[in-house]
Protein backbone atom coordinates (compact mmCIF):
# COMPACT_ATOMS: atom_id res chain seq x y z
CA UNK A 1 0.00 0.00 0.00
CA UNK A 2 1.19 3.36 -1.12
CA UNK A 3 1.43 6.67 1.58
CA UNK A 4 -0.81 8.12 -0.18
CA UNK A 5 -3.72 4.66 0.50
CA UNK A 6 -2.45 4.64 3.85
CA UNK A 7 -3.24 8.53 4.71
CA UNK A 8 -6.46 7.54 2.80
CA UNK A 9 -7.48 4.77 5.02
CA UNK A 10 -6.56 6.37 7.96
CA UNK A 11 -8.89 9.17 7.30
CA UNK A 12 -13.06 8.82 8.30
CA UNK A 13 -14.66 8.37 5.32
CA UNK A 14 -16.69 11.51 4.35
CA UNK A 15 -20.65 11.01 3.47
CA UNK A 16 -21.27 11.98 -0.28
CA UNK A 17 -22.40 15.45 0.41
CA UNK A 18 -19.42 16.68 2.19
CA UNK A 19 -17.58 15.15 -0.27
CA UNK A 20 -19.12 16.92 -2.95
CA UNK A 21 -18.86 20.19 -1.30
CA UNK A 22 -15.05 19.25 -0.93
CA UNK A 23 -15.12 19.68 -4.19
CA UNK A 24 -16.84 22.69 -4.86
CA UNK A 25 -14.29 24.32 -2.37
CA UNK A 26 -11.60 22.73 -4.05
CA UNK A 27 -10.91 21.88 -0.32
CA UNK A 28 -6.55 20.68 -0.48
CA UNK A 29 -7.29 19.39 3.09
CA UNK A 30 -9.14 16.46 1.66
CA UNK A 31 -6.59 15.85 -1.23
CA UNK A 32 -5.96 11.66 -0.22
CA UNK A 33 -9.20 11.14 1.34
CA UNK A 34 -10.85 10.23 -2.09
CA UNK A 35 -11.02 11.23 -5.56
CA UNK A 36 -14.04 11.87 -8.08
CA UNK A 37 -14.25 11.00 -11.47
CA UNK A 38 -16.53 12.51 -14.40
CA UNK A 39 -18.75 10.62 -16.66
CA UNK A 40 -18.23 12.99 -19.05
CA UNK A 41 -14.68 13.53 -19.23
CA UNK A 42 -14.09 10.13 -18.49
CA UNK A 43 -10.93 11.70 -16.23
CA UNK A 44 -10.82 11.59 -12.17
CA UNK A 45 -9.38 14.12 -9.93
CA UNK A 46 -8.03 14.98 -6.43
CA UNK A 47 -10.74 17.25 -4.21
CA UNK A 48 -8.85 19.98 -4.97
CA UNK A 49 -8.71 20.32 -8.27
CA UNK A 50 -8.23 23.55 -9.87
CA UNK A 51 -10.49 22.30 -13.46
CA UNK A 52 -13.97 24.14 -14.21
CA UNK A 53 -16.51 22.47 -11.58
CA UNK A 54 -18.56 19.64 -13.28
CA UNK A 55 -21.88 19.10 -12.55
CA UNK A 56 -23.21 17.00 -9.84
CA UNK A 57 -25.10 14.01 -11.89
CA UNK A 58 -21.91 13.66 -14.01
CA UNK A 59 -19.45 12.56 -10.70
CA UNK A 60 -19.09 9.47 -9.19
CA UNK A 61 -16.13 9.48 -5.80
CA UNK A 62 -14.17 6.77 -5.29
CA UNK A 63 -11.68 6.02 -2.00
CA UNK A 64 -8.63 5.31 -4.05
CA UNK A 65 -6.88 6.29 -7.50
CA UNK A 66 -7.08 2.64 -8.74
CA UNK A 67 -11.08 2.16 -8.25
CA UNK A 68 -11.43 4.72 -10.22
CA UNK A 69 -9.07 3.33 -12.80
CA UNK A 70 -10.78 0.00 -12.29
CA UNK A 71 -13.55 1.67 -13.30
CA UNK A 72 -12.13 2.55 -16.25
CA UNK A 73 -11.39 6.60 -15.68
CA UNK A 74 -7.62 7.86 -16.67
CA UNK A 75 -5.99 10.44 -13.85
CA UNK A 76 -6.33 14.20 -14.30
CA UNK A 77 -2.90 15.70 -15.86
CA UNK A 78 -3.64 19.12 -14.15
CA UNK A 79 -3.95 17.57 -10.37
CA UNK A 80 -2.16 14.34 -10.56
CA UNK A 81 -4.23 12.68 -8.40
CA UNK A 82 -1.85 10.07 -8.16
CA UNK A 83 0.77 11.63 -6.38
CA UNK A 84 0.64 13.69 -3.44
CA UNK A 85 -0.64 16.58 -3.20
CA UNK A 86 1.47 19.53 -1.43
CA UNK A 87 -0.88 19.08 1.32
CA UNK A 88 0.03 16.04 2.01
CA UNK A 89 3.90 16.33 1.64
CA UNK A 90 4.11 19.43 4.07
CA UNK A 91 1.62 16.92 6.37
CA UNK A 92 4.15 13.86 6.23
CA UNK A 93 7.33 16.58 6.56
CA UNK A 94 5.65 17.95 9.65
CA UNK A 95 4.68 14.94 10.90
CA UNK A 96 8.72 13.88 10.72
CA UNK A 97 9.75 16.85 12.22
CA UNK A 98 7.81 16.15 15.04
CA UNK A 99 9.14 12.94 15.52
CA UNK A 100 12.68 14.02 15.14
CA UNK A 101 11.63 17.14 17.93
CA UNK A 102 10.38 14.81 20.59
CA UNK A 103 13.91 13.51 20.91
CA UNK A 104 15.21 16.85 21.68
CA UNK A 105 15.87 20.26 19.88
CA UNK A 106 16.90 19.99 16.19
CA UNK A 107 18.44 22.72 14.31
CA UNK A 108 15.84 25.04 11.98
CA UNK A 109 18.27 24.36 9.11
CA UNK A 110 18.75 20.61 9.71
CA UNK A 111 14.81 20.13 9.27
CA UNK A 112 14.39 21.82 6.22
CA UNK A 113 17.52 20.06 4.72
CA UNK A 114 15.99 16.40 5.33
CA UNK A 115 12.77 17.86 3.99
CA UNK A 116 14.32 18.87 0.66
CA UNK A 117 13.00 22.52 1.27
CA UNK A 118 14.00 26.29 2.14
CA UNK A 119 14.34 27.44 6.41
CA UNK A 120 11.64 29.46 5.64
CA UNK A 121 9.47 27.64 3.99
CA UNK A 122 9.31 24.86 6.17
CA UNK A 123 9.43 27.61 9.46
CA UNK A 124 6.13 28.99 8.21
CA UNK A 125 4.65 25.32 7.13
CA UNK A 126 5.23 23.98 10.52
CA UNK A 127 4.06 26.53 12.74
CA UNK A 128 0.87 26.69 10.28
CA UNK A 129 0.05 22.92 11.29
CA UNK A 130 1.19 22.67 14.72
CA UNK A 131 0.42 26.47 15.93
CA UNK A 132 3.85 26.74 17.12
CA UNK A 133 7.43 27.10 15.48
CA UNK A 134 9.94 23.90 15.84
CA UNK A 135 11.95 26.00 18.83
CA UNK A 136 8.73 26.11 20.84
CA UNK A 137 7.87 23.05 19.81
CA UNK A 138 10.97 21.19 21.37
CA UNK A 139 11.00 23.16 24.80
CA UNK A 140 7.47 21.99 25.13
CA UNK A 141 8.53 19.08 24.64
CA UNK A 142 11.76 18.43 26.63
CA UNK A 143 9.50 20.30 29.87
CA UNK A 144 6.82 17.24 29.37
CA UNK A 145 10.16 14.84 29.33
CA UNK A 146 11.64 16.34 32.42
CA UNK A 147 8.06 16.48 34.08
CA UNK A 148 6.99 12.87 33.49
CA UNK A 149 11.06 12.06 34.69
CA UNK A 150 10.63 13.97 37.60
CA UNK A 151 6.50 12.39 38.25
CA UNK A 152 8.51 8.84 37.71
CA UNK A 153 11.07 9.50 41.04
CA UNK A 154 14.06 11.00 38.85
CA UNK A 155 16.39 13.68 40.86
CA UNK A 156 15.94 16.87 39.66
CA UNK A 157 19.40 16.85 37.86
CA UNK A 158 18.92 13.66 36.37
CA UNK A 159 15.86 14.70 35.13
CA UNK A 160 16.80 17.90 33.64
CA UNK A 161 20.01 16.54 31.67
CA UNK A 162 18.17 13.67 30.51
CA UNK A 163 15.11 15.62 29.19
CA UNK A 164 17.98 17.90 27.17
CA UNK A 165 18.40 20.47 29.12
CA UNK A 166 21.92 22.08 28.94
CA UNK A 167 21.77 23.22 32.45
CA UNK A 168 19.91 23.28 35.85
CA UNK A 169 20.01 27.27 35.70
CA UNK A 170 17.90 26.78 32.03
CA UNK A 171 15.75 24.05 34.04
CA UNK A 172 14.76 26.49 36.45
CA UNK A 173 14.14 29.58 33.59
CA UNK A 174 12.11 27.17 31.91
CA UNK A 175 9.87 25.80 35.16
CA UNK A 176 10.00 29.51 36.39
CA UNK A 177 8.52 30.77 33.08
CA UNK A 178 5.21 28.63 33.52
CA UNK A 179 4.00 31.27 35.55
CA UNK A 180 4.00 33.30 32.43
CA UNK A 181 4.89 36.40 34.69
CA UNK A 182 4.26 39.79 32.84
CA UNK A 183 7.90 41.58 31.89
CA UNK A 184 5.93 45.12 33.66
CA UNK A 185 5.20 43.16 36.80
CA UNK A 186 9.22 41.97 37.10
CA UNK A 187 10.02 45.66 36.50
CA UNK A 188 7.66 47.21 39.13
CA UNK A 189 7.91 44.37 41.57
CA UNK A 190 11.00 42.58 41.40
CA UNK A 191 13.88 44.60 39.96
CA UNK A 192 13.74 41.75 37.08
CA UNK A 193 14.38 38.81 39.35
CA UNK A 194 11.87 36.24 39.38
CA UNK A 195 12.21 34.02 42.60
CA UNK A 196 10.08 30.31 43.37
CA UNK A 197 8.64 29.51 46.68
CA UNK A 198 8.04 25.89 47.55
CA UNK A 199 7.11 24.12 50.96
CA UNK A 200 7.38 20.89 52.13
CA UNK A 201 7.10 19.10 55.16
CA UNK A 202 9.94 17.19 57.22
CA UNK A 203 9.98 15.81 60.48
CA UNK A 204 11.84 18.43 62.24
CA UNK A 205 9.20 21.13 61.01
CA UNK A 206 7.92 22.80 57.69
CA UNK A 207 10.42 23.81 55.05
CA UNK A 208 10.52 26.33 52.82
CA UNK A 209 12.97 26.81 49.68
CA UNK A 210 13.38 29.64 47.46
CA UNK A 211 14.88 28.55 44.37
CA UNK A 212 16.62 31.37 41.89
CA UNK A 213 17.31 30.71 38.27
CA UNK A 214 21.12 29.38 39.93
CA UNK A 215 19.83 26.86 42.21
CA UNK A 216 18.38 27.16 46.21
CA UNK A 217 18.73 30.68 47.52
CA UNK A 218 17.30 29.72 50.95
CA UNK A 219 16.18 27.03 52.96
CA UNK A 220 13.84 27.98 56.07
CA UNK A 221 13.15 25.49 59.19
CA UNK A 222 9.63 26.42 60.64
CA UNK A 223 6.97 25.65 62.74
CA UNK A 224 4.09 26.69 60.51
CA UNK A 225 4.09 27.31 56.45
CA UNK A 226 3.02 30.82 57.31
CA UNK A 227 6.30 31.68 59.47
CA UNK A 228 8.23 30.34 56.72
CA UNK A 229 6.87 32.33 53.73
CA UNK A 230 7.28 35.37 55.63
CA UNK A 231 10.65 34.85 56.22
CA UNK A 232 11.69 33.83 53.06
CA UNK A 233 9.56 37.13 51.76
CA UNK A 234 11.41 39.28 54.34
CA UNK A 235 14.86 37.61 52.86
CA UNK A 236 14.44 38.77 48.93
CA UNK A 237 11.84 41.96 49.35
CA UNK A 238 13.26 43.24 46.13
CA UNK A 239 12.75 39.71 43.85
CA UNK A 240 9.22 38.99 42.37
CA UNK A 241 8.20 35.40 44.37
CA UNK A 242 6.02 32.84 42.90
CA UNK A 243 4.21 29.93 43.81
CA UNK A 244 6.06 26.80 42.69
CA UNK A 245 2.97 24.49 43.03
CA UNK A 246 3.62 20.94 41.73
CA UNK A 247 6.53 21.54 39.16
CA UNK A 248 8.73 22.08 42.16
CA UNK A 249 7.18 19.24 44.45
CA UNK A 250 10.36 17.10 43.38
CA UNK A 251 12.86 19.48 44.48
CA UNK A 252 11.16 20.46 47.77
CA UNK A 253 11.41 16.50 48.43
CA UNK A 254 15.14 16.90 47.47
CA UNK A 255 15.72 19.07 50.16
CA UNK A 256 13.46 17.77 52.44
CA UNK A 257 15.74 14.23 51.65
CA UNK A 258 18.89 16.22 52.40
CA UNK A 259 17.49 17.16 56.01
CA UNK A 260 16.62 13.56 56.41
CA UNK A 261 20.03 12.42 55.18
CA UNK A 262 22.68 14.97 55.24
CA UNK A 263 25.15 13.48 53.02
CA UNK A 264 22.38 14.22 50.36
CA UNK A 265 23.35 18.41 51.10
CA UNK A 266 25.96 18.52 48.38
CA UNK A 267 24.17 17.37 45.82
CA UNK A 268 22.09 19.83 45.32
CA UNK A 269 22.62 23.21 43.31
CA UNK A 270 23.04 26.34 45.57
CA UNK A 271 22.84 30.09 45.39
CA UNK A 272 25.16 31.62 47.89
CA UNK A 273 24.86 35.22 48.24
CA UNK A 274 26.81 36.96 50.99
CA UNK A 275 29.95 39.09 51.24
CA UNK A 276 33.38 37.76 50.37
CA UNK A 277 33.72 36.68 53.83
CA UNK A 278 30.47 35.10 54.45
CA UNK A 279 31.06 33.43 51.79
CA UNK A 280 34.25 31.83 53.08
CA UNK A 281 32.76 30.80 56.49
CA UNK A 282 29.90 29.31 54.57
CA UNK A 283 32.27 27.46 52.64
CA UNK A 284 34.35 25.90 55.83
CA UNK A 285 31.02 25.10 56.82
CA UNK A 286 30.18 22.70 54.00
CA UNK A 287 33.75 21.36 54.57
CA UNK A 288 33.03 20.31 58.00
CA UNK A 289 32.77 16.44 57.93
CA UNK A 290 29.56 15.28 57.90
CA UNK A 291 29.16 13.88 62.05
CA UNK A 292 31.47 16.42 63.09
CA UNK A 293 31.53 20.03 64.88
CA UNK A 294 33.98 22.95 64.47
CA UNK A 295 34.14 25.52 67.11
CA UNK A 296 33.81 29.30 65.68
CA UNK A 297 37.89 29.49 66.42
CA UNK A 298 38.08 26.54 64.38
CA UNK A 299 36.31 28.16 61.56
CA UNK A 300 38.14 31.52 61.58
CA UNK A 301 41.66 29.75 61.50
CA UNK A 302 40.39 27.82 58.38
CA UNK A 303 39.74 30.73 56.23
CA UNK A 304 42.87 31.86 57.67
CA UNK A 305 41.46 34.47 59.76
CA UNK A 306 42.14 33.04 63.11
CA UNK A 307 41.08 36.36 65.33
CA UNK A 308 37.74 37.17 63.50
CA UNK A 309 35.57 34.05 65.58
CA UNK A 310 33.27 37.02 66.11
CA UNK A 311 32.62 37.82 62.83
CA UNK A 312 32.16 33.96 61.76
CA UNK A 313 29.41 33.77 64.54
CA UNK A 314 27.93 37.04 62.84
CA UNK A 315 28.38 34.60 59.12
CA UNK A 316 26.97 31.66 60.40
CA UNK A 317 23.69 33.72 62.09
CA UNK A 318 23.37 35.04 58.22
CA UNK A 319 23.43 32.25 56.65
CA UNK A 320 20.27 31.46 54.39
CA UNK A 321 20.61 28.05 53.26
CA UNK A 322 19.74 26.01 56.38
CA UNK A 323 21.36 22.46 56.48
CA UNK A 324 22.51 22.54 53.24
CA UNK A 325 25.39 25.34 54.02
CA UNK A 326 25.86 23.39 57.91
CA UNK A 327 25.72 26.46 60.44
CA UNK A 328 24.23 23.56 62.78
CA UNK A 329 27.77 22.04 63.09
CA UNK A 330 29.34 25.14 64.85
CA UNK A 331 29.79 25.05 68.71
CA UNK A 332 31.00 26.82 71.63
CA UNK A 333 34.67 25.88 72.52
CA UNK A 334 34.15 23.85 75.53
CA UNK A 335 31.91 21.60 72.95
CA UNK A 336 28.48 22.30 73.98
CA UNK A 337 25.62 24.23 71.32
CA UNK A 338 25.50 27.64 70.46
CA UNK A 339 22.63 29.70 69.79
CA UNK A 340 20.59 28.26 66.18
CA UNK A 341 18.33 30.13 64.41
CA UNK A 342 15.66 27.55 63.85
CA UNK A 343 15.93 26.20 67.39
CA UNK A 344 18.21 24.24 69.51
CA UNK A 345 16.46 21.16 69.83
CA UNK A 346 16.54 21.42 65.84
CA UNK A 347 20.06 21.87 66.18
CA UNK A 348 20.77 18.58 68.25
CA UNK A 349 18.33 16.77 66.41
CA UNK A 350 20.38 17.46 63.29
CA UNK A 351 23.90 16.58 65.08
CA UNK A 352 22.36 13.30 66.16
CA UNK A 353 21.30 11.63 62.97
CA UNK A 354 24.12 13.44 61.43
CA UNK A 355 26.48 10.98 64.13
CA UNK A 356 24.11 8.11 63.40
CA UNK A 357 25.12 8.63 59.67
CA UNK A 358 28.73 8.51 60.34
CA UNK A 359 28.27 5.40 62.72
CA UNK A 360 26.54 3.61 60.21
CA UNK A 361 28.86 4.64 56.92
CA UNK A 362 31.92 3.27 59.43
CA UNK A 363 29.98 -0.01 60.28
CA UNK A 364 29.29 -0.36 56.44
CA UNK A 365 25.84 -0.05 56.74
Amino acid sequence: MSIQEEMSHSARPLPEDSRWTAVCARDAEQDGAFVYAVATTGVYCRPSCPSRRPNRENVTFYPLPREAEAAGYRACRRCTPTQMSPAQRNALMVEAACRALERGPVPLATLAEAAGVSAHHFHRTFKAHTGTTPAQYARAGRARRAAEALAAGDRPAGAAFAAGFASLSRFYDEAAARFTIAPATLADGGRGEVMVLASGQADLGVVTVVFSRQGIAAVRLSDTLEAGRLEAAALFRDALLIDGGAPFDALVADVVAAVREPARAMELPVDIRGTAFEERVWAALRAIPIGSTASYAEVAAAIGAPTSHRAVARACGANRIAVLVPCHRVVRADGSLAGYRWGVERKAALLDRERDHRRETAHGH
